[in-house]
């Protein structure tokens, strides 16, 4: 081989050994962005989050273009069965093998709290859409953790403090057996104490439970003025449902429930459930703005949405608008320029996120209307009143968050 040919040759491995590295980041940048949304699909809390969240994720990527920094933008769903190891386990895999680049929902609070320690540790923003307890803007906070739809203080505050100022002065709690409930009852027994009200006594019941005839029982002899409900979901339903036909509210107590979405009036029946008062951040006949979304997601739905898909929505839409204002994917990047911008959108009007992750939503307090009432299609609650932003929430720092200045 002439000295020419060798120099040739050389300089060609040479080359492609530069252009390697160039060919691998065409490949990587190629990729589709993915969203990946930690669910209840089946479960007691499907229709808190589930499969309407990803309609709402998939809603706001097509609102958004489809694409983000020149790539295309995919959102996949898995059935985390509210369990931690099943959610440890699938969001690990996800991100180590299958490239997710957000993470999102959460479901049950165990499934959520297996999550967020996960992003954390791999440096993923967490947009949490249905987890509730304070214990996300508490002490396990995180710098990647968002919780976009309420939280237990904000609910408690609407319901605890709302009937207890209007004669609900005693309570009796049935309680969700696990961090969601406990975190409910206990804020709500501190709005409840603070108006001059006290809890006569309350009972855990694990979560799927069917038959809530015992709680109820303990319920209705304890005499209190309010039975608490700080359960969801299916749970929540059973329990109205059983609470009817042991007459409870015919016999003069009063069911407060601590977490009730739209869905769950129409699965009970909006005359059973009438007269309940309920807090909550999103109603989709607020404004014409949510009823021009709920058209369009009722057209793949074909049931309104809750705050939790509408907070899917604000929550995914969010990330992505910080993602291209940021030109990368970094999440300490990303997530500083979440904390920096506003959030104003159908949902949310000028609302900044906390230093503790925290998104500080107006709550709305409602009234189950009789159906006799409703005057079109799925008009199922009445106003009562309203705290606006961020006053329904706590302090950044009251549950011991280290992210927020001392």
């Amino acid at each position: 081989m002439s000295k020419t040919t060798r120099r040739v040759v050389l300089g060609a491995l040479a080359s492609a050994a530069f252009a390697r590295p160039a060919l691998i980041r065409a490949q990587t940048t190629s990729e589709p962005i993915r969203i990946g949304l930690l669910s209840d699909v089946a479960g007691p809390y499907r229709d808190v989050g589930g499969p309407g969240s990803k309609v709402a994720v998939e809603m706001a990527v097509a609102d958004f273009g489809g694409s983000v920094l020149g790539r295309p933008i995919e959102v996949l769903q898995a059935d985390d069965q509210n369990k931690a190891d099943v959610a440890g386990s699938i969001a690990r895999e996800w991100i180590d093998d299958r490239g997710i680049n957000v993470l999102a929902d959460g479901a049950a609070t165990s499934a959520a709290l297996t999550i967020q320690q996960i992003a954390r540790e791999k440096k993923r923003i967490f947009l949490m859409c249905t987890p509730t307890s304070t214990v996300f803007i508490g002490k396990q906070c995180s710098p990647y953790g968002f919780q976009f739809s309420c939280d237990t203080y904000a609910l408690a505050k609407g319901t605890g403090g709302e009937l207890a100022r209007h004669g609900g002065t005693s309570w009796f709690f049935i309680t969700a057996d696990y961090e969601f409930g406990a975190s409910l009852q206990a804020n709500t027994e501190q709005f409840v104490k603070e108006a001059g009200g006290k809890v006569l006594g309350s009972v855990r019941a694990p979560l799927g439970t069917a038959d809530f005839s015992s709680y109820l029982i303990q319920a209705k002899a304890s005499g209190a003025k309010v039975i608490g409900l700080a359960n969801a979901g299916t749970d929540l339903q059973n329990c109205i449902k059983q609470a009817a036909e042991f007459g409870i509210v015919k016999g003069g107590q009063r069911l407060a429930t601590l977490l009730m979405i739209v869905q769950d009036v129409m699965s009970v029946g909006q005359d059973v459930c009438q007269g309940l008062v309920l807090t909550n951040s999103f109603y989709w006949d607020l404004s014409p703005e949510t009823r021009a979304w709920t058209q369009r997601y009722a057209a793949r739905m074909g049931k309104p949405p809750n705050e939790y898909n509408a907070a899917a929505y604000a929550a995914a839409s969010h990330w992505l608008k910080s993602v291209k204002a940021a030109s990368t994917l970094d999440a300490d990047t990303v997530a500083a320029k979440m904390r920096e911008t506003p959030l104003d959108d159908f949902y949310n009007k000028n609302v900044r996120l906390q230093a503790n992750g925290c998104v500080p939503h107006t709550m709305y307090t409602w009234e189950v209307k009789p159906s006799a009432e409703a005057t079109h299609k799925w008009d199922i609650f009445k106003p009562v009143g309203s705290l606006p932003t961020p006053s329904a929430y706590p302090p950044p720092g009251l549950f011991g968050c280290p992210l927020v200045p001392s």
